[in-house]
């Protein structure tokens, strides 16, 4: 079994674009989105579309539509960094932008790890102060229009 930490892995922003498939968004240049704490849940999953029959006992569930989700990012604010920049730019358009996540999974040197393309727009680029103790922090969340997840591979 193959299990692991988070440690390692990375979040970039790409380019506006209206790129659809793995190879147009793998071929974009990415810019690394610095002092990332966390990457909170993201992917797809099916909406619950709910009937209730007039001579039916109880409510049927049906399989809707995909939502790819929300990507959320939390990050150390750093006011000089480029891929913070970057999202911060994109939080202020409609434009949807190309994203890529990439984790640390790789079994050894010789494998890849997973990665995700996706394209969305940037909403929001939130400030938490916290107190006096605490670093300060900024949460952007990405809607995810497309979503493309390449599984890691084992290189002999």
């Amino acid at each position: 079994m193959a299990i692991g930490t988070s440690e390692g892995s990375a979040v970039f922003i790409g380019p506006v674009t209206s790129a659809t498939d793995q190879t147009a968004l793998a071929a974009l240049t990415y810019v690394e989105i610095g002092s990332v704490e966390s990457i909170g849940e993201f992917g797809p999953q099916a909406n619950d579309s709910t009937f209730t029959p007039l001579k039916g006992p109880s409510v049927q569930h049906l399989k809707g539509a995909i939502d790819n989700g929300l990507l959320p990012i939390v990050y150390a604010h750093d006011p000089l960094d480029a891929g913070q920049l970057a999202l911060a730019a994109a939080a202020a358009t409609r434009f949807e932008y190309a994203v890529k996540i990439v984790l640390s999974d790789g079994a050894d040197s010789n494998d890849t790890d997973t990665t995700f393309y996706a394209r969305g727009p940037v909403f929001g680029n939130r400030t938490n102060i916290g107190g006096a103790n605490d670093v300060r922090k900024r949460t952007s969340n990405i809607g995810l229009n497309v979503f493309i997840e390449k599984a890691g591979a084992a290189v002999s």
